[in-house]
């Protein structure tokens, strides 16, 4: 179990350190921002929609090792989706980060790195707060959120 929880440790760091997606979209046609302030951690989500699929997600910002990975996952993860299949990858992302998973783990694929944040309820934030701002965007809201 040492050699897995290292190996996600090793996948978090590599996201932070060369997150995929992050840039300004310029064809983004829904954004959000995001902010955690208790940590400072701070995202803007850019979205292009076409009707219900995300055709293509990125995000800016700065944040902790967990927020930056969790949001360049999240990108890969949620591009080419629709919008309800987002909603619902992010209801079983929740359930995970929180420890509330039982045992629907496997549908998560890669975002499964993150099962260790459920240990550390203060980081459920950090984990959840491109996936709060990616839904803000998706629902068009204008105001910035916040995990507080």
């Amino acid at each position: 179990m040492s050699d897995l929880r290292e190996l996600y440790q090793d996948v978090i760091l590599e996201h932070s350190k060369a997150p995929r997606n992050y840039r300004e979209l310029k064809t983004a046609n829904h954004k959000a921002e995001g902010y955690n302030p208790l940590c400072g951690d701070h995202f803007t989500i850019y979205l292009d929609l076409e009707g219900d699929a995300i055709r293509d997600v990125t995000f800016q910002g700065t944040g902790c090792a967990i927020s930056k990975a969790s949001a360049s996952m999240m990108t890969q993860s949620v591009k080419g989706k629709s919008k309800e299949e987002a909603t619902k990858l992010f209801e079983r992302f929740h359930q995970l980060v929180t420890g509330e998973a039982n045992g629907d783990r496997d549908s998560l694929g890669k975002l499964d790195v993150f099962a260790g944040v459920s240990e550390f309820p203060v980081r459920v934030k950090c984990a959840t707060l491109a996936w709060h701002t990616l839904q803000a965007a998706i629902e068009g809201k204008q105001d910035p959120i916040s995990t507080e």
